[in-house]
């Protein structure tokens, strides 16, 4: 039942991606990242772990570059059924993802969960009540389970929804920021 409920979310949000052009992607995202430069928990943090985004999610790609001048971001990298974490030297330091074609660190391996302050983390969609729904693949859920760090969901104004289905795995966000 919780499954139908996903998937349906999950075509539903994906058709609404759809609609809406990369360029107009990219200028509601810097509206999404000004917000979450405003907070505290952003400002005060050392270390944030970011990511860098696919074409249907918040654009990230300029805040990370940003930042990493600044703060130690760290960057998640596909590895099987896991992510694992590596720090963000810059563009010439990604190469290719295994499992997306998503940009990754090449750098060594960041184990230093604790150092995390905040982590900014996609979804396809999220509630009023600061649950995430993800893609399916639970790499967020099984990460987010082991690091004590501020979590922070960014979506689109159309990925806020009012309720999505959760079940036992999944881990509740701190704050949603959208547009």
């Amino acid at each position: 039942m919780i499954d139908e409920e996903k998937k349906r979310i999950r075509r539903e949000i994906r058709d609404l991606k759809r609609l809406v052009s990369l360029e107009e992607k990219t200028i509601r995202s810097k509206a999404i990242l000004e917000k979450v430069e405003q907070l505290p928990e952003f400002a005060s943090a050392k270390t944030v772990m970011l990511y860098w985004a696919m074409e249907d999610e918040v654009q990230t790609s300029d805040f990370v570059i940003r930042w990493a001048a600044s703060k130690t971001v760290i960057l998640p990298c596909v590895n099987g059924s896991d992510l694992d974490l590596r720090v963000f030297r810059g563009v010439e330091d990604l190469i290719e993802g295994e499992s997306f074609g998503i940009p990754e660190p090449s750098g060594e391996l960041f184990t230093n969960y604790e150092n995390i302050d905040l982590i900014l983390v996609p979804g396809v969609a999220f509630d009023v009540d600061n649950n995430r729904m993800g893609r399916g693949k639970a790499y967020y859920d099984k990460l987010l389970s082991s690091l004590k760090a501020y979590k922070l969901g960014v979506c689109f104004d159309f990925q806020l929804l009012q309720s999505v289905p959760t079940d036992e795995h999944d881990i509740k966000m701190d704050r949603i920021i959208s547009e």
